[in-house]
């Protein structure tokens, strides 16, 4: 099962919208794995066509499963694997319209057909990605990204570093 048809509006307004409910629902809450999980949520019923919406925090060399909606998922994923840690080791927002042309593409839902991966950094030092996956062929565009990358921006500057 997947999220529905999500709101209607351009991508902007709906990515306009969940700004402001993420900043309701961070308000006056300043721990990492709360927020996480409500954004989570947030984003889960909030965008149309995913499968699976995630976090992975770094501990060591690694990436650790987080607060998600979606079935099971991978727990670990090293730091340069797959689209998660190759995110977080360019410290840099990866869109991959077909996983199966990702190499190393670590598949934890067969469903899963394109990805974006968001990492949680200050462009020094990660704390860990966001990760959204969707059943569709090049579900996510570059106003996903920028989209995306607010709302990673407005939970590290809403959560207390772990």
């Amino acid at each position: 099962m997947f999220a529905g048809a999500g709101p209607a509006g351009t991508t902007e307004e709906v990515y306009r919208d969940l700004l402001a409910q993420a900043r309701a629902l961070f308000e006056g809450e300043r721990d990492p794995i709360a927020n996480a999980a409500n954004l989570a949520a947030l984003l889960y019923h909030g965008l149309a066509d995913l499968n699976w919406v995630g976090f992975y925090f770094l501990k060591g060399q690694e990436l650790v499963l987080g607060p998600f909606q979606g079935k099971p998922a991978c727990i670990r994923i090293a730091i340069g694997k797959g689209v998660c840690g190759t995110a977080a080791a360019r410290l840099e927002t990866i869109i991959v319209p077909s996983v199966a042309d990702f190499p190393g593409h670590i598949s934890c839902d067969s469903a899963s057909r394109s990805e974006i991966v968001v990492p949680l950094s200050n462009a020094i030092f990660v704390r860990g990605v966001l990760d959204l996956d969707s059943p569709l062929l090049d579900r996510f565009k570059e106003s996903d990204r920028e989209g995306l990358e607010a709302l990673a921006r407005l939970w590290l500057n809403a959560s207390d570093p772990s």
